[in-house]
């Protein structure tokens, strides 16, 4: 099957990837949806009621707990498939990736066009006066993280349940995948929106899935592999194959 991917790669010259979570946990960032991931912890609330935009601001100590707790991941490094993207990029054959993800694993690897639709980790902001800080001032505070200049509370810039998603980063998202010939689907599920509505706009020839359990794309993709990401993408797989 593999193969049959690196002929469809090396047809391309336009390739957008939207990447979810599977892609990440290679690097050992748990799926916060898998039975193994934040299900199986010890918060009073589910977390798609913690990380909400109404429980940060009803519960800001509960929230960052929790969010230092699970969405703050230190040392995860790229793994294969951030990798391979990356210099598939360089190469230019991919244009974009569209990512769910926040952990900024993507431009770790050296990826320079990725659209976050959901924010990212690395990046937080005074509500009140606009200052920024890093992951580690997060990271290294307690209780809600306050900002020195001016004492406002300093969010994650990380789209929360019930915010809209960032209009360009969504509007570039979209450009990238209605100009894709081909169009790699890559570790998730599809079953978060609107994100995984922009797979709509795909117009090109050759639409893949790579994801361990099935998807709505499924039906009308021209290859499915159900393996690990990173296996599919590692070059060394695939001389193997």
């Amino acid at each position: 099957m593999v193969p049959a991917l690196e002929k469809i790669i090396a047809e391309s010259d336009r390739i957008a990837f939207f990447g979810g979570a599977g892609v990440s946990t290679e690097s050992g960032i748990p799926d916060f949806r898998s039975v193994d991931g934040l299900y199986h912890q010890k918060y009073d609330y589910p977390p798609e009621t913690i990380l909400s935009h109404t429980f940060w601001e009803e519960n800001p100590e509960e929230f960052y707990r929790f969010y230092r707790d699970k969405l703050i991941v230190k040392g995860a490094k790229p793994n294969a498939a951030h990798l391979r993207l990356a210099k598939l990029e360089r190469e230019g054959r991919l244009k974009a990736i569209v990512t769910q993800n926040i952990d900024g694993l993507h431009q770790a690897a050296g990826s320079k066009t990725v659209y976050e639709l959901h924010g990212s980790t690395l990046r937080n902001y005074c509500v009140k006066c606009g200052a920024f800080y890093d992951v580690d001032f997060i990271a290294n505070s307690t209780g809600v993280p306050r900002c020195p200049k001016c004492g406002g509370i300093v969010k994650p810039d990380v789209v929360l349940y019930e915010e809209g998603l960032d209009e360009e980063v969504l509007s570039g998202a979209v450009s990238a995948i209605r100009k894709a010939d081909t169009l790699i689907i890559g570790g998730t599920s599809l079953v978060v929106y609107p994100a995984a509505g922009l797979i709509r706009y795909f117009r090109g020839r050759h639409l893949v899935v790579i994801n361990m359990q099935p998807t709505g794309a499924d039906a009308q993709a021209d290859l499915c592999i159900a393996k690990p990401i990173g296996q599919v993408l590692s070059e060394d797989v695939l001389l193997e194959d």
